[in-house]
């Protein structure tokens, strides 16, 4: 169970996020851009990736919506700077998990500041919200280099 200290922390934190987006801009010489919207609630974003090589060289998204899914894609676009194809893809199995209960992933100081969205899990309503960023991203691995496993080896 999280210390009410640490608790307020991640909730400064994701507010941090969403007050001042980090990457919310449009991406002049992208490689790839998926739009991502929740009907349910109307978030939007549309994530633009630069792919060099098997690199993102730089990713940045555009939208609107609730705190939790701007927070999570400016976290997430943070995080997806100059990394390579098949850790992109393992950030996004990793928070996937998160969102989906698992614990072990909750607690993976691999996904740094992400870690402070762990209790939307929690919130059924809410997992949809925090995931729309990293299923853009999941898409757009898909259209820019197909099964990215191939790209740089087996992710398990």
């Amino acid at each position: 169970m999280e210390s009410p200290q640490l608790s307020s922390l991640y909730q400064q934190l994701i507010l941090e996020h969403y007050r001042n987006p980090r990457n919310k801009a449009e991406l002049d010489e992208k490689t790839v851009e998926i739009h991502m919207a929740n009907p349910v609630c109307g978030d939007e974003i549309r994530l633009q990736l630069r792919i060099e090589g098997d690199h993102i060289a730089e990713a940045k998204f555009v939208g609107s919506g609730c705190s939790i899914s701007q927070a999570a894609v400016s976290m997430m676009t943070t995080r997806l700077q100059g990394a390579n194809l098949v850790e992109a893809d393992a950030l996004a199995k990793r928070f996937t998990e998160m969102m989906h209960g698992d614990e072990t992933a909750a607690k993976d100081k691999t996904l740094g500041d992400l870690r402070a969205l762990e209790g939307v899990s929690k919130f059924p309503v809410r997992i949809k919200c925090a995931l729309l960023g990293f299923d853009a991203l999941q898409e757009a691995l898909k259209k820019e280099v197909g099964e990215v496993g191939g790209v740089g080896g087996d992710l398990n």
